[in-house]
């Protein structure tokens, strides 16, 4: 066949355009590595990090993936590209070939990438290479159906740094018919040939999130999913398949993926026949129905995926510091996580101007730098039974408004955040009243609530303009610097009534398309506002939302020990330098379990610490112990939120022992944690051996909380803190220490 680098048709013209359009929440461009493309070959290759990505376009002209993994020698002969053969009738030959983006036509039995259906009754689908571009970096692929006439252009990036690689599709009808798309996933990634791999993924519930789950990958499907209408906290979109069977934080393959998408979402990982595993990825199908008329076009989010030949730990270390630099809003120049204080556990609805200002003074003695102000500040919010939607401040509460409390608070020097919901709404509001349309719903159905509130459809223009103006005219009105954006709820009947039928499932897409914008827009016009995402705890992360967000909140679950658990399996996909963690009350309110400060403290450490505890409960002790931990916090915070992650020890399955131990960019600190949960048979705590030093250099120690044993030197070499290692004088039940390791 003839390949063609460039066409000069309008349609592949627009297709490019809007391939290289950044989508919202799309592979950012700078910094990506060039890919190649050789001719003879017919074969396109990206090389970035440690990383050799490559495909093929075989006789028949599919686009086939050819190899993933470790990065190869620019030489190195790659291709050609062959359909998978024939192994039975049932499945001919090319059937089960290992394409980029498979149409479901033809003789393909493998899980699809793309699905639709013609008016005229027609399914099938069958899609092979026309042409590509690269641009900045970046490469496109087109795909084409041309009888049936739809384009699909592939966009690829590779970063340079992390070797992590963006994939997404756009999707056009180029026929003169309509078409409805039934499943539209982002990408489909290949895994080499071979056997004995194994799955791993998060799992959780609400006060419960991020519980690692581990699975041998046989023949069949494992589907990961959300059909919440957000991303969830059931499954998250994050997948890590190891080969080799055993896992390890220092060795061995690990492939590893995110999806960027805050909406219903699906990942899917099969093992075929042959034995070939596929992973792909995208919007959920659950009730999936995307409409395009002739010329209409859908682009799908980003799928990210990346590889490493050193362990779990280096998987997570690599999505780190992708998240950091490339997905997060400031990138290399954003902001460290401000200490942060919290009112909703002191006030919880019972919100006024003077409680708040007296939490503010002793926040401000405390060395906080960050006062927010939770629910119950607006409309009738004296309970959750009302007030959602009316974005105006209780007068009752606050008798002159929001400005005197914020200029206390910025006079303490601390900034100002405010709690909102925006995308929902009570029915009990002055809002709903007036526009019982706005919510999902379908006409002459109940409407279910969940938490006395209902959802908004910003898929709907009026509700997206609406949510925009009354979070815009909050911020030009008030100083304010921040914002805790919750989501309290799953949606149901997920219906659109004021579109025609066969529109109405485009709600799963046009909902979060709009709160992306809304989110982007906000960002433009207040610059200095930074946003929070939380949905009743860890029910809404993911790299979508974290491009357009400054920070997330892993869980309504503030237990310091549960919290171990649940920020080790957040740091499996997520960069510490996102996640919030408090401390708060002892005995906790979800389990009553009482535990000592210091131990809450070094716990919330970890990530970007904040207080969310009763601050007028409080004793001197308790005051000075936090002030101390503040002082100590704030010298090591760059490390913790940007330095690479080591996870010593896993608290996952309720183990009894947790340690992690984080590195700055350029060696010269290093902080370890490490806690005991509980004490049994008076066995010693490990011995501890950091990692990521430079092992020449020397490290002094000195401790944050706890000892070391007898005889442990205060100077050593990196190489001895790595190999020779550290006991710590840890024992009973609940006990913890705190470690700083600073070049000498």
């Amino acid at each position: 066949m003839i390949l063609k680098q460039h066409v000069t048709t309008t349609r592949l013209a627009l297709a490019l355009a809007a391939a290289f359009a950044a989508p919202l929440a799309a592979a950012p461009a700078p910094r990506d590595a060039t890919p190649r493309y050789d001719a003879a070959a017919h074969v396109f290759r990206l090389d970035a990090g440690k990383v050799t990505y490559a495909m093929g376009v075989d006789p028949d002209g599919r686009l086939q993936t050819l190899y993933w993994g470790a990065r190869l020698a620019a030489d190195d002969p790659l291709g050609p590209a062959v359909p998978a053969p024939e192994r039975s009738s049932f499945d001919p030959k090319g059937a089960l070939s290992r394409q980029e983006y498979a149409g479901w036509g033809g003789n393909i039995t493998a899980m699809p990438a793309l699905k639709v259906k013609f008016d005229d009754g027609n399914r099938d689908l069958i899609l092979r290479y026309d042409s590509y571009r690269i641009d900045h970096g970046a490469l496109a692929i087109l795909l084409r159906d041309k009888q049936a006439g739809v384009d699909v252009t592939l966009r690829y990036t590779a970063d340079e740094a992390t070797g992590v690689i963006g994939r997404s599709a756009h999707i056009e009808n180029a026929s003169k018919q309509a078409l409805t798309i039934d499943s539209a996933a982002a990408a489909t990634w290949s895994l080499p040939a071979g056997s004995d791999y194994s799955l791993r993924y998060l799992t959780g519930t609400w006060a419960g999130e991020w519980h690692l789950q581990t699975r041998a990958i046989t023949p069949g499907a494992t589907v990961l999913e959300s059909r919440r209408g957000s991303t969830g906290d059931e499954n998250n979109p994050w997948f890590a398949i190891n080969r080799g069977g055993a896992w390890n934080e220092e060795q061995g393959d690990v492939w590893f993926g995110a999806l960027a998408w805050s909406g219903s979402w699906s990942i899917r990982v099969d093992e075929d026949i042959l034995g070939q595993v596929r992973v792909t990825g995208g919007y959920n199908p659950f009730d999936f129905g995307y409409r395009l008329k002739p010329g209409e076009a859908l682009d799908t989010p980003v799928f990210y995926g990346g590889y490493t030949s050193d362990g779990m730990g280096e998987a997570s270390r690599l999505l780190h510091r992708f998240e950091r630099n490339r997905i997060l809003p400031d990138g290399d120049a954003a902001k460290l996580r401000p200490v942060l204080y919290n009112s909703w556990e002191a006030t919880e609805f019972k919100v006024d101007e003077a409680g708040q200002v007296k939490l503010a003074e002793r926040a401000a003695k405390l060395g906080i730098e960050r006062f927010v102000v939770d629910d119950g500040w607006f409309g009738a919010r004296n309970s959750d039974h009302a007030g959602l939607g009316d974005w105006t401040v209780n007068r009752t509460k606050f008798p002159n408004g929001l400005k005197p409390l914020i200029d206390k608070v910025h006079n303490l020097g601390m900034s100002f955040g405010l709690w909102v919901e925006p995308e929902m709404v009570n029915p009990d509001s002055d809002l709903y009243r007036a526009h019982p349309d706005w919510v999902l719903n379908f006409n002459d159905r109940q409407r279910s609530e969940g938490r006395n509130q209902l959802v908004l459809n910003l898929a709907r223009q009026d509700v997206k303009d609406h949510v925009f103006e009354v979070l815009d005219t909050l911020l030009r009105e008030n100083d304010i610097q921040f914002l805790k954006w919750d989501y309290n709820r799953n949606w149901s009947e997920p219906g659109w009534p004021q579109m025609s039928p066969d529109e109405q499932q485009k709600v799963y897409v046009a909902y979060t398309r709009n709160l992306y914008d809304i989110l982007r827009r906000l960002r433009e016009k207040h610059p200095g506002v930074e946003i929070e995402s939380c949905s009743g705890g860890g029910a809404r992360v993911d790299l979508g939302v974290m491009a357009l967000t400054d920070e997330v909140w892993p869980s309504d679950n503030t237990d310091a020990s549960d919290r171990l658990s649940i920020q080790d399996g957040f740091s499996q996909a997520y960069a510490p330098a996102t996640m919030m963690a408090w401390v708060t009350a002892s005995p906790s309110w979800v389990n009553k379990r009482a535990l000592s400060l210091d131990f809450r403290f070094l716990s919330a450490m970890q990530g970007g610490l904040g207080i969310g505890a009763n601050l007028l409960e409080w004793t001197d002790t308790d005051n000075a112990t936090a002030r101390q931990y503040i002082t100590d916090y704030k010298a090591i915070r760059a490390t913790v939120q940007r330095g690479e992650l080591y996870r010593l020890i896993s608290p996952q399955g309720r183990a009894s022992w947790s340690a992690t131990s984080s590195v700055s960019a350029d060696r010269k600190q290093a902080v370890l944690f490490a806690f005991q949960r509980d004490g049994q048979e008076a066995r010693a705590f490990p011995t501890l051996r950091l990692q990521g030093l430079d092992a020449t250099a020397r490290y002094r120690m000195h401790f944050i909380h706890g000892s070391a044993a007898p005889g442990t030197p205060e100077i050593a070499s990196g190489a001895y803190w790595m190999e020779h290692g550290i006991d710590l004088q840890i024992k009973g039940d609940f006990d913890a220490a705190g470690v700083v390791f600073d070049k000498h």
